[in-house]
């Protein structure tokens, strides 16, 4: 059997072991040991296994994933969500959809400190649908939203996504971060944008909330700043070269923490769940990373990845054609893998493609995290949806109804990268060159 079907034999070996229950990160590590081993000798591949999980494990430069992870579920069990939501609520509750629309705007914010879209999804369905409820909400606008707003943690820094793509391809974490500030951006505004129209042709969808004073405006306007200025201190560290990725997730822990501890909304038991929680996450994520190199080792000795960029780009296709046939294969794995594990997978093989039809890798994290977005929403494996059904017990149908319309805006967003590359590209070449 030739190196190129011993691999094409464990790339589906992986997806079956993954069918029978297996973590991913489990069935890359086994499938990729023991493809090696076949390949090269069992004792090479005793060695890379050893070596690849230890260096993994060990890297200074993967600390970076558990400090993020940490500092969003701090924020998170600390309730600065909570507070976030209530300023939005204050300067548009009152206008048609405007509950909706402050949910919108109070994620966003809170993305800035938190880049878990379940942890967000899982916040805002406990603070918001109870809220729209309570105002004669249609439940499909109201779930819909929350589960659809909590993607946005994908695009936004500090997206652990990116983090993670960053850490697979070697690109610049920070510029990546850059990169997908202004596509989150229009993102939202393009969320707002469909709940206003949605409501104006169906005012039942969100009646008007209670109007509030600008006294009680003005007054919620300190719980953004200081998460403003946490932001601006970690983007802005990274920005200026005052920081590693890794220092300026251990900065915006520090500083959510003491924010946190300062204004008495964390104490001891929220901090030991947030680390517990954190430990969880991040185990599992570098432990995808460690799968995913050992895997990639076994793929590179079958030459699979070089003989796919090398058939990929002779194909008679415009290369932005070829570009949205990767696309997909990334939206329908997703569909049925978690998407962050797909993605550790797929990326080690598509990524030589993408450099030798000449891509910025930038913009290329924009359009897989774009993917992504949509994944994390869709079914089967709709993550987003089961956290917010799980939370508010409504009906799977209900939740997708309300949506779907939001999946307009990704795929919008989207097409504007394809026809504007620069979108996602000019901050980091301004800021970062």
């Amino acid at each position: 059997m030739s190196e190129v079907s011993i691999g094409l034999v464990g790339l589906a070996a992986v997806l079956l072991l993954f069918l029978t229950g297996i973590e991913l990160g489990f069935a890359m590590a086994l499938v990729g040991f023991v493809g090696f081993s076949t390949i090269v000798s069992w004792k090479a591949g005793l060695n890379l296994l050893a070596k690849d999980v230890f260096d993994v494990l060990s890297s200074y430069g993967f600390t970076v994933i558990p400090l993020f992870i940490l500092m969003g579920q701090i924020a998170f069990n600390a309730g600065i969500a909570r507070r976030m939501y209530a300023a939005a609520y204050a300067f548009v509750g009152h206008i048609p959809g405007g509950l909706a629309m402050a949910t919108v705007a109070g994620a966003t914010a809170f993305k800035a400190i938190c880049g878990s879209s379940p942890a967000t999804a899982a916040t805002f369905a406990s603070i918001a649908v109870p809220e729209m409820d309570h105002y004669g909400y249609d439940k499909k606008l109201s779930t819909g939203i929350v589960a659809t707003v909590g993607t946005l943690g994908i695009l936004m820094p500090p997206s652990v996504t990116l983090i993670v793509f960053g850490i697979i391809t070697e690109q610049s974490i920070g510029k990546l971060f850059l990169a997908g500030l202004i596509p989150g951006l229009i993102v939202a505004f393009l969320f707002v944008c469909i709940i206003y129209g949605w409501c104006r042709i169906n005012p039942a969808l969100g009646p008007r909330g209670r109007p509030s004073s600008w006294k009680t405006r003005l007054a919620s306007l300190p719980e953004v700043l200081w998460v403003l200025v946490i932001f601006a201190l970690v983007i802005g560290g990274l920005m200026e070269g005052f920081f590693t990725p890794t220092e300026a997730g251990s900065v915006g822990t520090f500083a959510v923490l003491v924010l946190s501890i300062l204004k008495g909304d964390l104490n001891f038991r929220g901090y030991v769940k947030s680390v517990a929680e954190s430990l969880r996450t991040a185990c599992m994520v570098l432990m995808l990373i460690a799968g995913s190199v050992v895997l990639g080792h076994f793929l590179a000795v079958t030459k699979i990845p070089m003989i796919t960029a090398d058939w990929v780009v002779s194909l008679p296709y415009n290369r932005y054609a070829v570009m949205v046939m990767i696309s997909v294969i990334y939206l329908l794995g997703g569909s049925f893998i978690d998407d962050l594990a797909f993605m550790v997978l797929a990326t080690p093989i598509f990524f030589p493609v993408i450099e030798k039809l000449g891509f910025s890798p930038l913009w290329f994290g924009m359009i897989i995290a774009l993917t992504v977005m949509i994944g994390v929403v869709i079914p089967p494996v709709a993550i987003n949806v089961f956290v917010v059904k799980n939370i508010t017990k409504v009906p799977f149908g209900t939740i997708y109804r309300g949506v779907y319309p939001f999946l307009l805006s990704i795929f919008f967003c989207g097409v504007l990268l394809f026809l504007f590359p620069a979108i996602c590209t000019f901050l980091p070449e301004r800021f970062m060159p």
